[in-house]
């Protein structure tokens, strides 16, 4: 919970840059988990410069067009849910989740052969 607190304070504090890196980690975390849960690479063919690659783009925030339309399935769903269903103080948490698995989902779709 001390991190979660601190991370709520520097959110507080620095607003855009949070966010920001939140976004860029949020990328690497989804290619990380894209690379060894969905492709099954291992840590020896871990691909850490498209890993970096998916952070940078997180930091900047750009979209794929194949995935695009499921975007506007996923998103609005759970945004929806969010508002309706779930405490204010849970609701980044609950994006960021969301975003996870999301982002694994571009990764993969990003670097299909």
């Amino acid at each position: 919970m001390a991190l979660w607190r601190a991370y709520q304070r520097a959110l507080a504090a620095h607003p855009w840059k949070v966010q920001v890196l939140t976004a860029g980690s949020l990328m690497g975390v989804g290619d990380i988990i894209s690379q060894q849960l969905v492709e099954r690479r291992g840590l020896q063919e871990h691909q850490r410069s498209r890993t970096l690659t998916m952070v940078l783009l997180g930091c900047g925030f750009v979209d794929y067009p194949d995935a695009l339309i499921t975007n506007y399935y996923l998103w609005p769903a759970v945004q929806l849910a969010n508002f309706y269903l779930i405490p204010l103080h849970y609701r980044l948490a609950v994006v960021q989740c969301v975003a996870v698995i999301w982002n694994s989902y571009l990764s993969w779709k990003a670097h299909q052969p």
